[in-house]
């Protein structure tokens, strides 16, 4: 169930976006995400960013990029990635999450993180996929309080003002990654702790979210 916090303007909830990826530019430069590396080396390949986002599913970005790497090295156009042995495939794609599942995937089995993804590093179109780290972050924050990424991803396209929407899944993934970890957050350097309701609450603990 989500309950709408709704206490932030469109101009506060920019300048946290823009403190985010202030705070993680040069990493976002230097190591970008999965999904953002592909959608750069293949001018936002659609099929290539649905493809590499499958096969994130809870996988490490390393992993993603080079399963994906060898996946398109073999297969670099749809039609040859349909008619290919889905062992060939589980080969290629291991040690991805749950790499015997992925390679027998077709694309009914698309959920909306992966269509917004697609909308967003394939087709640069405003959308906000809503992965675990936006998820815990935003809830971390006190923006949202909701149960599931797909309620906050509705709340967030309610409050966000629409031209945030583009950056906000790349900003706040490689954020969670190296500053609101899920263990082990680094809440004393966080240049969002001023604005976080679980930070004030409970200064010196480390967040169970």
């Amino acid at each position: 169930m989500q309950v709408s916090v709704n206490k932030y303007s469109h101009r506060e909830l920019h300048r946290i976006i823009q403190d985010a990826a202030h705070a993680i530019e040069k990493a976002r430069r230097e190591d970008p995400t999965a999904l953002q590396e592909i959608s750069d080396s293949t001018d936002g390949d659609p099929f290539r960013v649905l493809i590499a986002t499958i096969l994130s599913h809870r996988t490490k970005d390393p992993v993603t990029a080079l399963a994906s790497s060898r996946l398109f090295a073999k297969y670099p156009r749809p039609t040859q990635l349909a008619n290919a042995d889905p062992r060939t495939i589980a080969r290629l794609i291991k040690p991805v999450g749950f790499y015997n599942t992925k390679a027998l995937l077709k694309l009914p089995s698309v959920g909306r993180k992966t269509a917004n993804c697609v909308l967003v590093y394939g087709f640069k179109r405003p959308a906000i996929p809503v992965d675990t780290h936006v998820h815990r972050i935003f809830n971390r924050l006190g923006v949202v309080k909701t149960k599931t990424p797909e309620e906050t991803e509705e709340e967030l396209t309610r409050i966000v003002d629409r031209k945030d929407w583009l950056p906000l899944n790349e900003v706040f993934v490689k954020f969670g990654q190296l500053i609101c970890k899920p263990i082990g957050p680094k809440c004393s350097v966080c240049p969002l702790n001023d604005r976080c309701q679980w930070y004030r609450e409970n200064p010196g603990k480390s967040p169970r979210i």
